[in-house]
């Protein structure tokens, strides 16, 4: 592992989509995977991660909010009803 001490760049813009997120999260579990980072730097990307992960789950959270379906009714009418996203693998079990 190497001793350096690597800084983990951390994004300054406060808009930053969620594919730019998941990407900047994929590249920081590289770098962690890769054992390039020292001690700190780990940790440093550990924490840049938590952060990440919390922004991701916040837009797809946003997102699932503002996502609707739209039902016909019985008489026709087209009515909105909120989303009921399926159960994820895991908590199907």
């Amino acid at each position: 592992m190497a001793e350096r001490d690597e800084q983990v760049a951390i994004s300054d813009e406060p808009e930053v989509d969620f594919a730019a997120t998941v990407e900047q999260l994929e590249r920081l579990v590289e770098r962690l995977e890769s054992g390039e980072l020292s001690l700190e730097g780990s940790l440093a990307a550990f924490e840049q991660g938590l952060r990440l992960t919390r922004e991701a789950q916040r837009r797809l959270d946003a997102a699932e909010l503002r996502v609707r379906t739209l039902v016909e009714s019985p008489d026709g009418n087209i009515e909105l009803s909120a989303f009921d996203a399926p159960a994820a693998e895991d908590e199907r079990d």
